[in-house]
């Protein structure tokens, strides 16, 4: 009888776990994609760079990274299951229609110069491939290719199946992880640095440090995040699942972020190699040093963050300038439903495409320039969400918690306070 009894509780445990584990699969998406898509071209070259010029030191800054990225983007995914309304619409709404163009000025200009440096990404991960290959990869050819399939997948796609697409993308950011453990680096001092702060004054490890934290919480996250999270149908029953996913995602893009570090410090800062001023640089650059195999790794990673960047992006500023502007938007519309979301998403498409073809052009200085814009954006964003999301009016009894508006708080001050080092040293460097 007792065995029978236990054998019901096992029987009836494993139900229960098998229904959260759909129940997770079901909301899965909208917080693992955003936070992976961070791990973008300039990001990877920002991770290799710390892991070049400062091997191991750098490690410990991913720890109170991850938790602000995680804080913020709760943030945001909690206002869109509960107010069923996309970032920029709150913002239209609750601070006028001036605030919002402003906004979404500043956020479309900053994300075409991201845009543009993806698809530049993408030409020179291509390029890596060439040797094997046996054939020259020209970016007259890969840069219009890999705009038209990612035109393609979203335009002609549903929400769901361009999700569960992403999704697969997000996972071969795994390849980082294998790159790492094919160099062989010292773990030992990898975990040390991880969790004992190795602190410097110089001015070229603060200006690193304030890349590492610019280039992980970035403004068109929230926006998009929130976006995707009311596209989905994620609604206030759901949300306690969907938090999960986002924490996920936020952990898995800076455990990928480790490994890239790890990599670049077992093999180029061990060799001296400490500059480097492209992604694509420490994908050869490990070639020697580290094996084919890890360097091919690397450069597939490359690839994949310029494709999956690229789609995501432009998505991301034609939600955000839609609903601040009231006009229909959304993948889940058809072409004729939401004319200006599709046709401003094609524009950014094909306008960022289009500037890495143009001979001779300072492309450094378009990613720079975005980088100061984002900047300048972000400390905004910060204060508009930790408003939003303290209004009883609107969030009801899902409003911040003392403890998490402590949190938000004096994550937007640090924020604020990088941002300002950030777009000085941009500025001084330039």
């Amino acid at each position: 009888m007792e065995k029978q009894q236990s054998h019901r509780r096992r029987l009836s445990l494993a139900r229960l776990w098998r229904f959260r584990l759909l129940a997770f699969f079901a909301v899965f998406g909208p917080g693992f994609i955003t936070a992976n898509v961070d791990n973008d071209v300039g990001g990877i070259l920002t991770y290799s760079q710390a892991g070049a010029k400062f091997g191991y030191a750098l490690l410990w800054t991913l720890i109170p990274t991850t938790i602000a990225l995680i804080v913020v983007q709760e943030m945001a995914a909690r206002m869109g299951a509960v107010t069923g309304k996309g970032l920029s619409d709150l913002i239209r709404e609750e601070f006028g229609l001036r605030v919002t163009v402003f906004t979404m000025l500043i956020l479309g200009i900053a994300d075409f110069g991201n845009i543009a440096a993806e698809f530049a990404g993408l030409a020179s991960g291509m390029g890596i491939f060439a040797p094997d290959l046996g054939w020259g990869v020209s970016k007259y050819l890969v840069v219009p290719l890999g705009a038209a399939l990612v035109w393609f997948v979203v335009v002609q796609g549903t929400y769901r199946p361009v999700e569960k697409i992403l999704i697969f993308f997000s996972l071969i950011y795994f390849t980082y992880i294998a790159s790492a453990l094919y160099a062989h680096p010292n773990w030992h001092a990898a975990v040390r640095d991880t969790f004992v702060p190795v602190v410097s004054k110089s001015s070229d490890y603060l200006v690193m440090v304030v890349g590492l934290v610019g280039t992980t919480i970035t403004p068109w996250m929230q926006f998009y995040l929130q976006a995707s999270i009311v596209e989905k149908g994620i609604g206030k029953k759901e949300y306690a699942l969907s938090r999960w996913d986002v924490i996920l995602g936020c952990i898995v893009t800076d455990v990928v972020a480790f490994f890239i570090v790890v990599a670049c410090a077992a093999t180029l800062y061990v060799t001296g190699q400490h500059d480097i001023s492209d992604a694509a640089e420490a994908a050869v650059a490990l070639r020697p040093l580290a094996g084919q195999f890890a360097s091919l790794l690397f450069a597939v990673g490359l690839v994949n963050a310029a494709l999956l960047s690229a789609a995501i992006l432009p998505l991301a500023t034609a939600y955000n300038i839609c609903e601040g502007l009231g006009v229909e938007s959304g993948v889940n519309r058809r072409f004729s439903e939401a004319k200006v979301f599709y046709w401003l998403y094609t524009f950014l498409i094909a306008g960022g495409a289009s500037v890495v073809l143009i001979p001779h052009l300072p492309l450094i200085k378009v990613i720079l320039f975005s980088q100061v814009l984002n900047g300048v954006l972000i400390p905004f964003v910060l204060i508009f969400m930790i408003k939003l999301i303290n209004r009883r009016d609107l969030m009801g009894d899902h409003r911040n918690t003392l403890i998490a508006n402590v949190i938000a708080v004096s994550t937007s001050v640090i924020m604020i306070a990088l941002t300002v080092g950030m777009i000085w040293t941009t500025l001084a460097q330039s």
